[in-house]
């Protein structure tokens, strides 16, 4: 989905980079995110264990709540989240092939044993794993209502299972070695400077925002003439506006953590942040279908437009003040 990411170190404004930001960082942003994420994932895994029926509402408050811990660390697309295509294996969005549904569907058909081995659902095409394929399974009308409705159950409590599991790994790896890696870089090591482990959170900060702007906006916004609420990032549960709100939070954190060396940089990307965040929070448009009409489209196009400016500030002051800067960093997909 991400087309690689090339950062160079600009020393025209060199900034000493402290062991005590990284941990200041991974301790406020990135470790308890992925801990947020492993125990609401555990919960609901349980509540599917419970409950596993589409309409359940304790399933989907469970579910709503592991899918807004992703979110909020969705763009920290790196190290223990890479490993293993686990960060693809949560969230694999967007699926512009259609493939999820046509990965369930299958499933569902052949009432694939798969479900009842933990290791083995693992093998299962990330399409038909995580988030999205479980909204589908709770939210979607055909779906949901698909085949046989013990093997439905027995599907939905395998990916929350399996979500469960991924996203503990996750964490585990975080909590027992990675954070370290970043906090101790070295010579040989996957870090060998501060200014490299900077860059990656950098790095995560731009690619969050331009997914706001590019994807979670972009994708529903299509063309004036030719609008595409549908693609919209999880329109069926009505999570679309959402999840940009709990991103723009999150990053606004790591802003300020990035930022905490410059006063006045701080509080103006502060400023910005709480711009996007009223605007986002006065459109009543949870699913962006509004983007079908003129109105609604220019909301819209007004709150992708202030991400931007957010971007351009952290690429244009943020970047030099820290003395990193983005040499190509653009999403594949459509």
């Amino acid at each position: 989905m991400f087309r690689t990411f090339a950062l160079s170190l600009a020393f025209a404004l060199p900034v000493p980079v402290l062991a005590d930001q990284t941990g200041t960082i991974l301790n406020d942003h990135v470790l308890s995110g992925f801990d947020e994420l492993a125990v609401s994932s555990a919960a609901l895994s349980n509540a599917a264990q419970e409950s596993c029926v589409a309409s359940s509402e304790p399933l989907r408050a469970a579910y709503a709540t592991a899918f807004d811990a992703w979110t909020g660390v969705s763009h920290l697309r790196f190290g223990p989240t890479e490993t293993d295509n686990r960060g693809f294996a949560l969230a694999f969005w967007p699926d512009s092939r259609g493939s999820t549904p046509k990965t369930l569907s299958g499933l569902i058909a052949d009432q694939d044993p798969v479900v009842d081995d933990p290791e083995a659902f693992q093998s299962v095409s990330i399409a038909g794993r995580g988030f999205y394929a479980l909204e589908y399974l709770l939210f979607d009308d055909r779906l949901s209502a698909l085949g046989d409705a013990d093997y439905r159950c027995a599907l939905v409590q395998a990916i929350a299972r399996d979500i469960a599991g991924t996203s503990r790994a996750i964490n585990q790896d975080w909590q027992t070695h990675y954070a370290e890696l970043m906090q101790s870089p070295h010579k040989g090591g996957v870090y060998q400077t501060q200014a490299e482990v900077l860059q990656e959170f950098y790095k995560a900060l731009d690619t969050g925002l331009q997914i706001n702007a590019d994807l979670r906006l972009g994708r529903p916004l299509g063309t004036f003439d030719k609008p595409r609420p549908k693609r919209a990032e999880a329109w069926r549960s009505g999570r679309s506006l959402w999840h940009v709100q709990v991103s723009l939070k999150h990053l606004r954190t790591l802003a300020a953590l990035l930022a905490a060396g410059d006063a006045e940089l701080a509080q103006s990307l502060d400023i910005k942040f709480e711009a996007a965040l009223t605007k986002a929070a006065v459109l009543d448009d949870p699913d962006f279908s509004g983007v079908a009409t003129p109105a609604g489209r220019f909301r819209v196009e007004t709150l992708q437009q202030t991400i931007n400016d957010i971007r351009t500030e952290v690429t244009q002051l943020l970047g030099p003040t820290l003395g990193v800067s983005v040499g190509f960093n653009s999403l594949d997909g459509d």
